[in-house]
């Protein structure tokens, strides 16, 4: 009996045992269910990291200076992201390739015929500055019996102005030029075919500025239109009060060189700082002016009067300066 007891007993424990067994093994099943999902994870992160490479080429693109031609590159990653030699080679090929392109374009030399210092047609004044340095002091004083005596080269240099006037392809410094050399040119032929005189207002009645005798390229013209209507009203520029002169002793002095495209700007400069500060034409104090009647007679082109006269003197003026004119002396302006 017990022994019937003792195998019924076993055989129950062994069947609960199977049952918790069986039990077990469904209860555990589930988390293996997670690590079959985990796997597809790993595999979505591999999938994603052959796309960082590229972006190890920040801190090359950092160093390089074409930059910003790179800027299209796809990968966006830190910089502090390891490079990849395989990748960075021909991102650098490429920055290079589009980084040429523009400087061979911006580098390329163009034409700036404003800045061209020959026109062809345009006369040459060499002849002009030859007579001006045998009979023109520094100055500005004139040796109109030298000009006399030479009036054959003086004939010949107004013949090759007359030849032609500017064109519309000449530079505005080449066209200034012209004409400023043409007015003090045909102002000393004036003089010398009335010379001698003690002045030019002794020439056709007080007024010679007005008699139409310039015949150039066709056309006649006088001083005043030469001036006037040419200089001052196609190149406007307060400057060439300095330069064109009208043979009195109160005139700016002549310039005893001729005018041309490249030294024009600098030698207007030049006349206007040295005839402002010349005591025998102004006297410039800090609340005082006293100036030339040319400043008085071309108000309108030179405007501001201190602003206008204040780059051109180590004087600092005050705004409300006082401003009086000298009497202008038309005295020859000979040796």
């Amino acid at each position: 009996m017990n022994r019937l007891f003792t195998f019924l007993m076993c055989s129950l424990l062994l069947t609960t045992a199977c049952q918790a067994k069986t039990e077990t093994t469904s209860t555990e099943r589930p988390p293996v269910a997670p690590a079959t999902d985990t796997a597809p994870a790993v595999l979505t992160a591999q999938t994603t990291t052959p796309a960082q490479p590229p972006a190890g080429e920040a801190p090359t693109r950092q160093e390089s200076p074409s930059r910003v031609a790179t800027a299209a590159t796809p990968a966006t990653i830190a910089p502090d992201e390891p490079a990849s030699p395989s990748i960075t080679a021909p991102a650098n090929t490429e920055k290079e390739e589009i980084a040429e392109a523009p400087v061979e374009t911006i580098t390329r030399p163009t034409p700036d015929p404003v800045g061209a210092s020959e026109v062809i047609g345009a006369p040459s004044h060499t002849a002009w500055t030859n007579l001006l340095q045998r009979y023109v002091t520094t100055a500005g004083k004139v040796d109109y019996a030298g000009f006399q005596s030479a009036s054959g080269e003086l004939s010949a240099y107004l013949t090759t102005l007359a030849a032609e006037t500017p064109q519309p392809d000449w530079s505005r410094n080449e066209a200034m030029a012209y004409w400023i050399n043409a007015y003090n040119a045909f102002t000393i032929k004036l003089i010398v075919d009335h010379y001698p005189v003690s002045s030019i207002r002794e020439i056709d009645n007080g007024d010679p500025w007005n008699t139409t005798w310039i015949e150039l390229a066709g056309h006649t013209y006088s001083l005043n239109q030469i001036e006037n209507e040419i200089l001052r009203k196609r190149y406007p520029d307060a400057r060439i009060h300095f330069a064109v002169n009208c043979a009195a002793q109160s005139c700016p002095p002549l310039y005893n060189r001729a005018f041309t495209a490249n030294n024009l700007d600098a030698t207007l400069d030049q006349l206007t700082r040295r005839f402002v500060n010349n005591s025998r034409y102004n006297a410039i104090g800090a609340n005082q002016l006293e100036l030339s009647k040319i400043f008085e007679w071309y108000a309108a082109d030179f405007g501001d009067l201190v602003a206008f006269l204040q780059p051109y003197t180590s004087t600092p003026l005050q705004a409300d300066a006082r401003i009086r004119y000298r009497e202008y002396d038309w005295a020859l302006n000979n040796q």
